[in-house]
């Protein structure tokens, strides 16, 4: 009866505590001015860093301020965001230095990334070729994003992808890098665009 008892009292198992969200590492991607460090921080869930420095007149020489005149600050480093996407994806966003003196970081920030988005200022798509070529010549999937300044799209997608040599698995997406969800739903489109390759890979 003790023996009973004892295993009457025997707690019973819980149930299995659910599993970690998956991390992913994501780069935001692009030329000098074309909206990484406004991507970051409009999208991420946490207080974003961030790595800014005024720009100066020891700069003009350097840095190219045709069409973004207003342009105060610039990343130095990289930005760094985090977002969930539903209960099983952690996305962690790391944003490039767009000028081309400190493009030397981009080879340790890629290291890890499962993709990338190429931000596209529609003003001057030839900014972020050099970040197009970058992640073809890696073989890191990436997705554009097409940042309309001010809210204006003046050419579709089709006519960007065009401009950009850019091949039909990559997708390329107007948005506003200021708004949460427009910003957010280039991200989705990047995980959907990843997801399609990694079942296309297993298929064959």
């Amino acid at each position: 009866m003790a023996g009973s008892d004892r295993a009457a009292e025997a707690p019973t198992a819980h149930a299995s505590a659910p599993a970690a969200p998956e991390a992913v590492k994501i780069l935001i991607a692009g030329g000098f001015g074309v909206g990484k460090t406004t991507m970051v921080g409009s999208v991420s869930e946490i207080a974003p860093l961030r790595t800014e420095e005024p720009l100066t007149a020891a700069g003009l020489d350097v840095d190219d301020l045709a069409g973004i005149e207003e342009k105060r600050a610039t990343t130095v480093a990289l930005d760094f965001g985090r977002i969930t996407i539903g209960r099983e994806l952690v996305l962690y966003l790391f944003g490039t230095p767009g000028q081309q003196r400190f493009w030397f970081m981009w080879n340790d920030l890629a290291i890890g990334a499962l993709g990338a988005v190429v931000l596209v200022d529609v003003r001057r798509p030839e900014s972020s070729f050099a970040a197009v070529d970058f992640f073809e010549r890696r073989g890191i999937p990436f997705v554009v994003g097409v940042n309309g300044f001010h809210g204006r799209h003046p050419y579709p997608a089709e006519e960007i992808r065009e401009a950009l040599a850019l091949p039909e698995h990559v997708k390329v997406l107007l948005c506003d890098a200021r708004e949460r969800t427009s910003s957010r739903d280039v991200l989705v489109a990047l995980i959907d665009q990843l997801i399609d390759a990694a079942a296309g890979a297993a298929a064959s």
